[in-house]
């Protein structure tokens, strides 16, 4: 009786460890899906039924609300602005800390990461504590008639200092895959300097530097903490559309708020398989 249960234990053990072999993966797969069901679907879900939950008709009223509009285009245009800038700023940079060797270039790449690290209402308080009406320079800058804070050039620079990363290191893996012997090669072969760069270096690069652009656009549309800082959200001049959608919801308009919502959701479903195809069209050159 002993050895037979003794033989037959080998076996069970086996047929356990395929179930198991089975079994884990799926359980495991479960768990995953379970856990973005949780967290991003249903929520994605309860937001369009929130903002279509009085009709779209409904929907449509909120989003065309005059300030609602103002807001959505104020969004929109600033974060054209900061794409554009930090697309060309971003990528200067990227070449610099690949190309160059210097004095504190660990220093600098710390500083281009900073930005995700500090709390976006934090940078908020930091171009405050700078450019504000009440210190020096802002105060200088007033005199001359410039207004920083609490005016459409803070939100540029609010948007600028939080998504300074996004192209650097978008660009920066394509660089370093770049051989130099492609530029010297031009140069000998009497191109200059501009068709180099146009001809040589920009085409592997610029599939990065869009996508870089679109994710610091798709992020400008949705900052939220910084802009709430320095813009003062004053209705149709410094109010965006996520500082409009905070107010709806203290105002006691979820539905409304819910609508605008909906728009940029839109936004971010439309952009972000945009950069995923930019991203992939850059390493497909790179390879």
């Amino acid at each position: 009786m002993t050895e037979a249960a003794s033989t037959s234990a080998p076996a069970e053990l086996p047929r356990a460890a395929r179930w198991l072999d089975r079994a884990g993966p799926l359980a495991l797969r479960g768990a995953f899906a379970a856990y973005l069901l949780l967290w991003i679907a249903l929520p994605l879900a309860a937001l369009v039924a929130k903002g279509l939950g009085q009709g779209p008709a409904a929907a449509w009223e909120a989003i065309s609300d005059k300030t609602a509009l103002d807001a959505l285009r104020l969004s929109i245009t600033t974060g054209l602005v900061a794409a554009i800038v930090n697309g060309v700023v971003g990528t200067a940079i990227a070449w610099m800390l690949v190309r160059w060797e210097f004095p504190g270039r660990t220093a600098v790449a710390w500083l281009v990461d900073l930005p995700l690290a500090i709390p976006t209402l934090v940078a908020g308080i930091l171009l405050v504590a700078l450019y504000g009406p009440q210190t020096w320079l802002g105060g200088t800058l007033e005199g001359f008639g410039i207004e920083i804070v609490f005016a459409q050039p803070g939100i540029i620079m609010a948007l600028l200092f939080v998504t300074l990363p996004f192209v650097v290191r978008t660009v920066e893996p394509i660089l370093v895959e770049l051989d130099p012997a492609e530029e010297e090669a031009s140069n000998t072969l009497g191109a200059t300097r501009f068709q180099t760069f146009t001809r040589v270096l920009l085409p592997p690069i610029l599939p990065a530097m869009a996508a870089g652009a679109v994710q610091t656009f798709a992020r400008c549309v949705a900052e939220f903490g910084s802009v709430a800082v320095v813009s003062g959200n004053i209705p149709r001049h410094t109010l965006t559309a996520p500082v409009w959608i905070q107010g709806e919801v203290e105002a006691g308009n979820p539905d409304g708020a819910a609508a605008v919502s909906l728009v940029l959701l839109a936004l971010a479903l439309v952009l972000h398989p945009l950069s995923g195809v930019l991203i992939r069209t850059a390493g497909g050159r790179r390879g």
